[in-house]
């Protein structure tokens, strides 16, 4: 197949750092390729890829919440994938809502796979109403929670985000006795009930984190206060390789979010390394996490002391379970199958 992806133009595919999408996008691509598809990545061009890359912009835009107001310079981007919409056989957008009206004017056939949320409430009314208007277009959804929040919607598919497990080292016995929290600062992904889970225990707890600038004033107000290098230790925003060994060495994951995670790479990524994760039960944790056997899901109404207790219940887990259900479930070949048992369900269609 002749395959376009559409990525954001926000930063580049992969990631320097933080960038859940474009770690996706990348790794679907080189998956591609590696089945023999004809394969042309839409992304910045300081992107790196075995496919054809095609730019328009030398550089990612920057991937502030501030900057991401400006639609202007993104538009461009996907206006320029559609322009070339005959020299595909599918385009598959990971650009959000943007294209969404451009996919409406294409003659070749467009797959949607938003990596947000859609719950009422999360999503913001303008993009509900893109959603509405274009919801009879193809989506595949990143897992089953994530289409509650809009059940109407063209569903071609769940395809769950996958990992290149080579690039996750096993580590058997950890070398820290530290929590970890991994993710941007921002109260929905749960910083604070990081800090206030490792504060009960008497545990040291790292946060590795980007800053978003529309997060800079939370940080300094809630977060900063309790950052003394000790028992709380901000390491900032790490590369892929940094990544590793924190995940790895760390004694449990926590992933207390307070929304409709529609996936959460945090959890996979850390139980890749064999670092089990303790979270709340709300959107795709309880299809991602195995109860038990690769760490627990705790209630949101039991609040802190919930995940207090099951943290003291970690070592009931085996490392070796977590590296194995990534394996069996989340793996970079099974994410690219589906995806292509998903376009040729569209194909097959037209």
């Amino acid at each position: 197949m002749r395959i376009a992806l559409l990525a954001p133009p926000y930063l580049s595919v992969p990631p320097k750092g933080y960038g859940g999408t474009e770690k996706i996008v990348s790794l679907l691509a080189e998956g591609l390729v590696d089945l023999g598809h004809e394969v042309t990545l839409f992304a910045t061009g300081d992107s790196q890829t075995r496919a054809k890359l095609d730019s328009i912009f030398p550089e990612g835009l920057g991937n502030s919440g501030l900057e991401k107001n400006n639609i202007l310079l993104p538009l461009l981007h996907y206006t320029h994938c559609f322009k070339r919409q005959k020299d595909f056989d599918m385009i598959h957008n990971h650009a959000q809502f943007y294209a969404m009206p451009l996919a409406e004017l294409s003659k070749t056939p467009v797959v949607h796979t938003l990596h947000g949320t859609l719950y009422a409430g999360e999503i913001s009314p303008d993009k509900q109403k893109t959603v509405a208007m274009f919801g009879h277009q193809n989506f595949v959804s990143i897992s089953n929670n994530q289409r509650l929040g809009f059940p109407e919607l063209n569903y071609i598919k769940t395809v769950y985000n996958g990992l290149e497990l080579s690039e996750y080292s096993y580590i058997e016995k950890p070398k820290g006795d530290y929590l970890l929290w991994v993710g941007r600062i921002t109260p929905k992904k749960g910083p604070l009930p990081a800090i206030e889970v490792a504060r009960k225990l008497g545990r040291p707890v790292v946060l590795a984190a980007a800053i978003d600038p529309a997060d800079q004033s939370y940080f300094d107000h809630e977060i900063k206060p309790f950052i003394d290098g000790k028992n709380v230790n901000f390491i900032g925003e790490l590369s892929h390789t940094g990544l590793n060994s924190i995940y790895g060495n760390a004694y449990v994951t926590l992933f207390p979010v307070s929304w409709h995670e529609p996936f959460g790479l945090v959890m996979i990524e850390s139980m890749a390394t064999g670092t089990p994760v303790v979270a709340y039960n709300i959107g795709s944790v309880p299809e991602v996490i195995k109860e038990g056997k690769t760490g627990f899901i705790v209630d949101p109404k039991q609040g802190v002391d919930g995940l207090v207790h099951a943290v003291k219940r970690i070592d009931s887990i085996q490392r070796g379970d977590c590296r194995t259900h990534v394996v069996d479930h989340f793996s970079k070949e099974m994410m690219v199958k589906g995806y292509v048992e998903a376009y040729e369900k569209i194909l097959s269609s037209v």
